[in-house]
Protein backbone atom coordinates (compact mmCIF):
# COMPACT_ATOMS: atom_id res chain seq x y z
CA UNK A 1 0.00 0.00 0.00
CA UNK A 2 1.21 3.34 -1.07
CA UNK A 3 1.56 5.62 2.33
CA UNK A 4 2.49 9.08 0.64
CA UNK A 5 1.12 12.05 1.94
CA UNK A 6 -0.26 12.78 -0.92
CA UNK A 7 -3.20 9.93 -0.79
CA UNK A 8 -6.74 11.68 -0.64
CA UNK A 9 -9.93 11.13 -0.28
CA UNK A 10 -12.01 11.08 -3.38
CA UNK A 11 -14.69 13.51 -2.05
CA UNK A 12 -12.08 15.60 -0.68
CA UNK A 13 -11.27 17.11 -4.58
CA UNK A 14 -12.40 20.33 -6.48
CA UNK A 15 -11.66 22.15 -8.61
CA UNK A 16 -9.16 19.36 -10.39
CA UNK A 17 -8.05 20.49 -13.85
CA UNK A 18 -7.12 17.55 -14.82
CA UNK A 19 -7.63 14.05 -13.50
CA UNK A 20 -5.41 11.18 -14.64
CA UNK A 21 -6.76 7.41 -15.08
CA UNK A 22 -3.69 5.45 -14.34
CA UNK A 23 -0.55 5.84 -11.87
CA UNK A 24 1.84 3.96 -14.22
CA UNK A 25 4.67 5.86 -16.53
CA UNK A 26 2.47 7.44 -19.06
CA UNK A 27 0.48 9.04 -15.64
CA UNK A 28 3.21 10.50 -13.73
CA UNK A 29 4.89 11.75 -16.85
CA UNK A 30 1.44 13.46 -17.96
CA UNK A 31 1.46 14.54 -13.93
CA UNK A 32 4.83 15.82 -13.89
CA UNK A 33 4.14 17.87 -17.07
CA UNK A 34 1.15 19.64 -15.89
CA UNK A 35 1.69 20.25 -11.90
CA UNK A 36 5.37 21.63 -13.66
CA UNK A 37 2.82 24.21 -15.36
CA UNK A 38 0.67 25.19 -12.54
CA UNK A 39 -2.01 22.90 -13.12
CA UNK A 40 -4.03 20.68 -10.45
CA UNK A 41 -3.98 16.92 -11.01
CA UNK A 42 -4.66 13.30 -9.51
CA UNK A 43 -3.34 10.46 -9.73
CA UNK A 44 -6.41 7.27 -9.84
CA UNK A 45 -5.29 3.87 -10.11
CA UNK A 46 -7.10 0.32 -9.54
CA UNK A 47 -4.10 -0.69 -7.85
CA UNK A 48 -2.97 0.38 -4.33
CA UNK A 49 0.61 1.73 -5.37
CA UNK A 50 2.19 3.91 -7.93
CA UNK A 51 3.72 2.41 -11.42
CA UNK A 52 1.34 0.59 -13.14
CA UNK A 53 4.18 -2.36 -15.08
CA UNK A 54 6.86 -0.47 -13.27
CA UNK A 55 6.88 -2.39 -9.64
CA UNK A 56 9.69 -2.59 -7.57
CA UNK A 57 9.86 -5.12 -4.46
CA UNK A 58 12.30 -5.50 -1.55
CA UNK A 59 13.95 -8.59 -0.43
CA UNK A 60 16.28 -7.09 2.30
CA UNK A 61 18.27 -5.05 0.47
CA UNK A 62 17.56 -6.38 -3.21
CA UNK A 63 15.79 -4.07 -5.12
CA UNK A 64 13.51 -6.22 -7.70
CA UNK A 65 11.49 -5.12 -10.23
CA UNK A 66 8.86 -7.24 -11.07
CA UNK A 67 8.27 -4.95 -14.71
CA UNK A 68 9.94 -2.94 -16.51
CA UNK A 69 13.83 -3.17 -15.52
CA UNK A 70 15.69 -1.82 -18.34
CA UNK A 71 16.58 1.86 -19.20
CA UNK A 72 16.43 0.71 -23.10
CA UNK A 73 17.43 3.78 -25.79
CA UNK A 74 19.44 5.28 -22.67
CA UNK A 75 20.82 8.07 -24.56
CA UNK A 76 17.51 9.64 -25.12
CA UNK A 77 15.47 7.97 -22.22
CA UNK A 78 13.85 10.50 -19.91
CA UNK A 79 14.22 8.02 -16.83
CA UNK A 80 17.86 8.47 -16.94
CA UNK A 81 18.00 12.32 -16.31
CA UNK A 82 14.95 11.77 -14.13
CA UNK A 83 17.20 9.08 -12.48
CA UNK A 84 19.93 11.62 -11.82
CA UNK A 85 18.21 14.53 -10.75
CA UNK A 86 16.69 12.12 -7.96
CA UNK A 87 20.57 10.84 -7.06
CA UNK A 88 20.02 7.31 -8.07
CA UNK A 89 22.77 4.83 -9.46
CA UNK A 90 22.46 3.97 -12.54
CA UNK A 91 24.12 0.77 -13.82
CA UNK A 92 25.90 1.56 -17.22
CA UNK A 93 27.43 -1.87 -17.58
CA UNK A 94 26.88 -3.47 -20.74
CA UNK A 95 24.05 -6.43 -20.38
CA UNK A 96 24.79 -10.04 -20.57
CA UNK A 97 22.10 -11.17 -22.73
CA UNK A 98 24.27 -12.60 -25.44
CA UNK A 99 26.50 -14.31 -23.48
CA UNK A 100 25.73 -17.99 -22.15
CA UNK A 101 27.66 -18.76 -18.98
CA UNK A 102 30.47 -21.48 -19.86
CA UNK A 103 28.15 -23.03 -22.66
CA UNK A 104 25.87 -24.96 -20.14
CA UNK A 105 23.70 -26.48 -22.54
CA UNK A 106 24.04 -24.49 -25.98
CA UNK A 107 27.85 -24.38 -27.24
CA UNK A 108 29.59 -22.34 -29.17
CA UNK A 109 29.02 -23.63 -32.84
CA UNK A 110 25.02 -24.22 -31.68
CA UNK A 111 25.26 -20.18 -30.41
CA UNK A 112 26.36 -19.29 -33.26
CA UNK A 113 24.22 -20.75 -35.52
CA UNK A 114 21.07 -19.83 -33.64
CA UNK A 115 22.04 -15.97 -33.93
CA UNK A 116 22.34 -16.78 -37.36
CA UNK A 117 18.91 -17.97 -37.58
CA UNK A 118 17.58 -14.96 -35.47
CA UNK A 119 19.50 -12.73 -38.16
CA UNK A 120 18.43 -14.20 -41.04
CA UNK A 121 15.07 -13.62 -39.98
CA UNK A 122 15.80 -10.37 -39.21
CA UNK A 123 17.01 -9.69 -42.58
CA UNK A 124 13.91 -11.67 -44.15
CA UNK A 125 11.42 -9.19 -42.61
CA UNK A 126 13.05 -6.15 -43.48
CA UNK A 127 13.52 -7.52 -47.26
CA UNK A 128 9.90 -8.09 -47.60
CA UNK A 129 7.14 -11.05 -46.48
CA UNK A 130 4.49 -12.17 -48.66
CA UNK A 131 2.57 -11.23 -45.41
CA UNK A 132 2.56 -9.34 -42.47
CA UNK A 133 2.59 -12.06 -39.77
CA UNK A 134 6.34 -12.10 -38.94
CA UNK A 135 6.30 -16.07 -38.29
CA UNK A 136 6.07 -16.25 -42.66
CA UNK A 137 9.68 -14.79 -42.97
CA UNK A 138 11.17 -18.11 -41.53
CA UNK A 139 10.77 -21.73 -42.48
CA UNK A 140 8.99 -24.17 -40.02
CA UNK A 141 11.40 -26.55 -40.39
CA UNK A 142 14.35 -24.20 -39.54
CA UNK A 143 16.37 -26.13 -36.59
CA UNK A 144 16.30 -22.89 -34.73
CA UNK A 145 13.09 -21.78 -35.12
CA UNK A 146 12.39 -22.49 -31.55
CA UNK A 147 15.26 -19.86 -30.64
CA UNK A 148 13.72 -17.25 -32.36
CA UNK A 149 10.18 -17.88 -31.39
CA UNK A 150 11.91 -17.08 -27.62
CA UNK A 151 13.51 -14.56 -28.63
CA UNK A 152 10.36 -13.08 -29.77
CA UNK A 153 8.71 -14.07 -26.91
CA UNK A 154 11.17 -12.57 -24.46
CA UNK A 155 11.18 -9.19 -27.01
CA UNK A 156 7.37 -8.92 -27.70
CA UNK A 157 5.60 -11.14 -24.84
CA UNK A 158 4.06 -12.89 -28.10
CA UNK A 159 4.92 -15.38 -30.79
CA UNK A 160 5.63 -15.02 -34.02
CA UNK A 161 2.20 -16.20 -35.77
CA UNK A 162 0.77 -13.30 -33.60
CA UNK A 163 3.27 -10.52 -34.55
CA UNK A 164 3.30 -7.20 -37.12
CA UNK A 165 5.90 -7.18 -39.09
CA UNK A 166 5.61 -3.52 -39.59
CA UNK A 167 4.91 -3.06 -35.94
CA UNK A 168 8.23 -4.82 -35.09
CA UNK A 169 9.83 -2.88 -37.44
CA UNK A 170 8.73 0.73 -36.37
CA UNK A 171 10.24 0.28 -32.79
CA UNK A 172 13.21 2.64 -33.01
CA UNK A 173 15.59 0.64 -31.40
CA UNK A 174 18.07 1.42 -34.79
CA UNK A 175 22.05 2.71 -33.41
CA UNK A 176 20.71 2.23 -29.72
CA UNK A 177 23.24 -0.20 -27.53
CA UNK A 178 22.79 1.28 -24.48
CA UNK A 179 20.12 -0.53 -22.29
CA UNK A 180 21.11 0.73 -18.38
CA UNK A 181 19.99 -0.40 -15.56
CA UNK A 182 18.49 1.00 -11.81
CA UNK A 183 20.02 -0.83 -8.64
CA UNK A 184 17.41 0.42 -7.13
CA UNK A 185 14.69 -0.68 -8.89
CA UNK A 186 12.75 1.03 -12.47
CA UNK A 187 9.34 0.69 -10.46
CA UNK A 188 11.07 2.82 -7.37
CA UNK A 189 11.85 5.72 -9.83
CA UNK A 190 8.57 5.99 -11.52
CA UNK A 191 7.05 6.12 -7.55
CA UNK A 192 9.56 8.67 -6.54
CA UNK A 193 8.92 10.55 -9.56
CA UNK A 194 5.38 11.33 -8.49
CA UNK A 195 6.38 12.41 -5.08
CA UNK A 196 3.96 14.73 -4.23
CA UNK A 197 1.39 14.45 -6.64
CA UNK A 198 -2.10 13.96 -5.34
CA UNK A 199 -3.69 10.34 -6.02
CA UNK A 200 -6.61 8.15 -4.72
CA UNK A 201 -5.65 4.71 -5.15
CA UNK A 202 -7.13 1.18 -4.96
CA UNK A 203 -9.61 2.81 -6.41
CA UNK A 204 -11.27 1.73 -9.64
CA UNK A 205 -12.54 4.37 -12.59
CA UNK A 206 -16.15 2.57 -14.24
CA UNK A 207 -16.72 5.61 -16.77
CA UNK A 208 -15.51 9.08 -18.06
CA UNK A 209 -17.69 11.39 -19.82
CA UNK A 210 -18.76 14.50 -20.08
CA UNK A 211 -20.11 16.66 -17.83
CA UNK A 212 -20.79 20.52 -16.93
CA UNK A 213 -18.14 22.04 -18.45
CA UNK A 214 -15.72 19.48 -17.84
CA UNK A 215 -15.49 15.52 -17.56
CA UNK A 216 -16.97 13.35 -14.42
CA UNK A 217 -15.32 10.08 -13.77
CA UNK A 218 -17.55 7.70 -11.79
CA UNK A 219 -15.53 5.67 -9.55
CA UNK A 220 -16.08 2.97 -6.74
CA UNK A 221 -15.60 5.44 -4.11
CA UNK A 222 -17.69 8.37 -5.82
CA UNK A 223 -17.37 10.57 -8.85
CA UNK A 224 -14.77 12.88 -9.56
CA UNK A 225 -15.32 15.86 -11.77
CA UNK A 226 -12.08 18.21 -13.54
CA UNK A 227 -11.95 19.86 -16.36
CA UNK A 228 -10.14 17.57 -18.51
CA UNK A 229 -8.74 13.43 -17.87
CA UNK A 230 -5.92 11.80 -19.57
CA UNK A 231 -6.84 7.92 -19.48
CA UNK A 232 -3.85 6.05 -19.72
CA UNK A 233 -5.21 1.95 -19.29
CA UNK A 234 -3.73 -1.00 -21.06
CA UNK A 235 -5.37 -1.87 -24.45
CA UNK A 236 -6.61 -4.96 -22.84
CA UNK A 237 -9.01 -2.46 -20.67
CA UNK A 238 -10.11 -0.47 -23.92
CA UNK A 239 -10.56 -3.29 -25.83
CA UNK A 240 -12.91 -5.04 -22.94
CA UNK A 241 -14.71 -1.68 -22.77
CA UNK A 242 -13.80 -1.90 -18.85
CA UNK A 243 -13.94 2.10 -18.96
CA UNK A 244 -16.89 3.12 -20.39
CA UNK A 245 -15.81 6.37 -22.38
CA UNK A 246 -18.07 8.92 -25.08
CA UNK A 247 -19.25 7.32 -28.40
CA UNK A 248 -16.03 9.08 -29.94
CA UNK A 249 -13.73 6.45 -28.40
CA UNK A 250 -15.26 3.52 -30.37
CA UNK A 251 -12.59 3.90 -33.09
CA UNK A 252 -9.46 4.19 -30.48
CA UNK A 253 -10.88 1.40 -28.62
CA UNK A 254 -11.36 -0.67 -31.36
CA UNK A 255 -7.41 0.27 -32.61
CA UNK A 256 -7.10 -1.35 -28.71
CA UNK A 257 -8.31 -4.54 -29.61
CA UNK A 258 -5.34 -5.19 -32.50
CA UNK A 259 -2.72 -4.17 -29.96
CA UNK A 260 -3.17 -6.67 -26.84
CA UNK A 261 -0.78 -7.40 -24.44
CA UNK A 262 1.68 -9.64 -24.57
CA UNK A 263 2.95 -11.10 -21.86
CA UNK A 264 6.42 -11.37 -19.96
CA UNK A 265 6.65 -12.73 -16.60
CA UNK A 266 9.49 -12.79 -13.96
CA UNK A 267 10.47 -14.96 -11.01
CA UNK A 268 13.54 -14.62 -8.24
CA UNK A 269 15.61 -17.30 -6.19
CA UNK A 270 17.54 -16.88 -4.27
CA UNK A 271 21.11 -18.91 -4.20
CA UNK A 272 22.86 -20.51 -1.44
CA UNK A 273 25.64 -18.93 -0.05
CA UNK A 274 28.42 -21.31 -1.65
CA UNK A 275 28.04 -21.10 -5.08
CA UNK A 276 30.35 -20.32 -8.31
CA UNK A 277 27.64 -17.86 -10.76
CA UNK A 278 28.91 -15.17 -12.07
CA UNK A 279 28.07 -11.52 -11.55
CA UNK A 280 25.65 -10.40 -14.99
CA UNK A 281 26.05 -13.70 -16.22
CA UNK A 282 23.47 -15.29 -18.54
CA UNK A 283 21.45 -19.05 -19.17
CA UNK A 284 18.61 -19.70 -21.59
CA UNK A 285 17.14 -22.81 -20.72
CA UNK A 286 16.71 -25.12 -23.59
CA UNK A 287 17.51 -23.13 -27.08
CA UNK A 288 16.06 -25.08 -29.25
CA UNK A 289 12.76 -24.64 -27.84
CA UNK A 290 10.13 -21.97 -27.50
CA UNK A 291 9.19 -22.58 -24.48
CA UNK A 292 11.88 -21.73 -22.53
CA UNK A 293 13.42 -19.58 -19.95
CA UNK A 294 16.01 -16.83 -20.08
CA UNK A 295 17.94 -16.75 -16.86
CA UNK A 296 19.84 -13.75 -15.66
CA UNK A 297 22.64 -14.67 -12.62
CA UNK A 298 23.29 -12.29 -10.03
CA UNK A 299 21.92 -9.10 -11.61
CA UNK A 300 24.12 -6.12 -9.30
CA UNK A 301 25.66 -9.08 -7.96
CA UNK A 302 22.94 -9.34 -6.13
CA UNK A 303 22.95 -13.42 -4.67
CA UNK A 304 19.57 -14.12 -7.25
CA UNK A 305 18.88 -15.82 -10.55
CA UNK A 306 16.07 -13.02 -12.23
CA UNK A 307 14.06 -15.88 -14.20
CA UNK A 308 12.40 -14.38 -17.13
CA UNK A 309 9.45 -16.33 -18.98
CA UNK A 310 7.26 -14.80 -22.28
CA UNK A 311 4.99 -15.42 -24.32
CA UNK A 312 3.06 -18.23 -24.92
CA UNK A 313 4.82 -20.14 -22.32
CA UNK A 314 4.26 -17.58 -19.60
CA UNK A 315 0.59 -17.24 -20.51
CA UNK A 316 0.46 -21.05 -20.05
CA UNK A 317 2.22 -21.20 -16.89
CA UNK A 318 -0.47 -18.53 -14.90
CA UNK A 319 -3.26 -20.96 -16.60
CA UNK A 320 -1.87 -23.66 -14.66
CA UNK A 321 -1.85 -21.70 -11.40
CA UNK A 322 0.25 -21.06 -8.67
CA UNK A 323 3.08 -23.03 -8.23
CA UNK A 324 3.47 -24.48 -12.40
CA UNK A 325 5.69 -21.14 -13.49
CA UNK A 326 8.78 -22.08 -10.06
CA UNK A 327 8.18 -25.95 -10.99
CA UNK A 328 9.43 -25.10 -14.60
CA UNK A 329 12.33 -22.87 -13.78
CA UNK A 330 13.51 -25.28 -11.64
CA UNK A 331 13.07 -27.90 -13.88
CA UNK A 332 15.13 -26.04 -16.15
CA UNK A 333 17.87 -24.71 -14.09
CA UNK A 334 18.08 -28.47 -12.58
CA UNK A 335 19.40 -29.62 -16.23
CA UNK A 336 21.94 -26.77 -16.29
CA UNK A 337 23.05 -26.35 -12.73
CA UNK A 338 22.01 -29.90 -11.08
CA UNK A 339 19.15 -30.51 -9.21
CA UNK A 340 21.02 -30.86 -6.09
CA UNK A 341 22.05 -26.85 -6.93
CA UNK A 342 18.58 -26.29 -7.42
CA UNK A 343 16.92 -27.39 -4.23
CA UNK A 344 19.10 -24.99 -2.60
CA UNK A 345 17.79 -21.92 -4.12
CA UNK A 346 14.83 -20.04 -2.12
CA UNK A 347 12.15 -19.01 -4.35
CA UNK A 348 11.75 -15.18 -3.85
CA UNK A 349 9.19 -13.67 -5.58
CA UNK A 350 7.71 -13.69 -9.03
CA UNK A 351 4.81 -11.97 -10.92
CA UNK A 352 1.21 -13.27 -12.93
CA UNK A 353 0.96 -9.26 -15.62
CA UNK A 354 -1.99 -11.42 -17.27
CA UNK A 355 -3.76 -11.98 -13.82
CA UNK A 356 -3.69 -8.47 -12.61
CA UNK A 357 -7.00 -7.51 -13.29
CA UNK A 358 -6.47 -3.95 -13.73
CA UNK A 359 -3.64 -4.30 -16.62
CA UNK A 360 -3.99 -7.84 -18.00
CA UNK A 361 -0.70 -8.11 -19.65
CA UNK A 362 2.53 -6.30 -19.95
CA UNK A 363 3.57 -4.78 -23.28
CA UNK A 364 1.60 -4.49 -26.57
CA UNK A 365 1.92 -5.92 -29.76
CA UNK A 366 0.16 -5.29 -33.00
CA UNK A 367 -1.58 -8.17 -34.77
CA UNK A 368 -0.49 -8.99 -38.45
CA UNK A 369 -2.23 -6.22 -40.92
CA UNK A 370 -2.72 -3.80 -37.85
CA UNK A 371 0.42 -2.08 -37.46
CA UNK A 372 -1.56 1.04 -37.97
CA UNK A 373 -3.38 0.52 -34.91
CA UNK A 374 -1.24 2.71 -32.88
CA UNK A 375 -1.77 5.96 -35.05
CA UNK A 376 -5.73 5.10 -34.36
CA UNK A 377 -5.28 4.71 -30.85
CA UNK A 378 -3.47 7.81 -30.14
CA UNK A 379 -5.29 10.03 -33.02
CA UNK A 380 -7.04 12.77 -30.86
CA UNK A 381 -10.84 12.64 -30.47
CA UNK A 382 -11.79 14.80 -28.07
CA UNK A 383 -10.61 17.97 -26.51
CA UNK A 384 -11.67 17.24 -22.63
CA UNK A 385 -10.56 13.43 -23.00
CA UNK A 386 -7.23 12.16 -24.15
CA UNK A 387 -4.91 8.64 -24.42
CA UNK A 388 -1.97 8.09 -23.26
CA UNK A 389 0.18 4.85 -22.34
CA UNK A 390 2.85 2.67 -24.33
CA UNK A 391 0.78 1.67 -26.77
CA UNK A 392 -0.05 4.98 -28.31
CA UNK A 393 3.89 5.41 -28.42
CA UNK A 394 5.08 5.57 -32.24
CA UNK A 395 8.57 3.90 -32.25
CA UNK A 396 9.21 3.37 -28.44
CA UNK A 397 6.00 1.36 -27.23
CA UNK A 398 6.51 -1.37 -24.99
CA UNK A 399 8.62 0.72 -22.94
CA UNK A 400 8.93 2.85 -19.82
CA UNK A 401 9.91 5.74 -21.23
CA UNK A 402 7.83 5.49 -24.58
CA UNK A 403 4.86 5.29 -22.04
CA UNK A 404 6.20 8.74 -20.45
CA UNK A 405 6.04 10.45 -23.60
CA UNK A 406 2.95 10.10 -24.60
CA UNK A 407 1.56 11.42 -21.50
CA UNK A 408 3.81 14.41 -21.12
CA UNK A 409 2.34 15.25 -24.80
CA UNK A 410 -1.14 14.12 -23.66
CA UNK A 411 -0.32 16.97 -20.81
CA UNK A 412 1.62 19.51 -23.49
CA UNK A 413 -1.90 19.09 -25.68
CA UNK A 414 -3.98 20.22 -22.73
CA UNK A 415 -1.23 22.98 -21.84
CA UNK A 416 -1.94 24.47 -25.74
CA UNK A 417 -5.48 24.23 -26.03
CA UNK A 418 -6.44 24.59 -21.85
CA UNK A 419 -10.03 23.43 -21.17
CA UNK A 420 -9.99 25.40 -18.21
CA UNK A 421 -9.21 28.63 -19.89
CA UNK A 422 -11.94 30.93 -18.79
CA UNK A 423 -12.76 28.93 -15.81
CA UNK A 424 -9.79 29.81 -13.31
Amino acid sequence: MDHDASLVHVGAMRGIDVAIVGAGAAGVGAARRLASHGRSVLLIDALPRIGGRAHTIHAGSMALDMGCGWLHSAERNPWVSIAEVEGRTIDRSRSAWGDQWRNLGFDAADQHAAWEAFDAWNEAIRAGVPSDRASDAIDPANPWIGYVEALSSYINGAQLAELSVADYLAYDDAASDRNWRLPAGYGALVEIAAAGVPRVLGTRVASVSHHDRGVRLATDKGDIDAAAAIVTVSTEMLAAGTIGLPAAFETPCHAASKLPLGLADKLFFRLPETHDLPENGHLIGSPRRGATGSYYLRPFGYPVIEAFLGGAAARALETEGDGAAEAFVREELSGLLGADFVRRLDYVAGSAWAKCESIRGSYSHALPGFADARAALAAPVDDRILLAGEACSARDFTTAHGAYETGVAAADRLIASPPWQGED
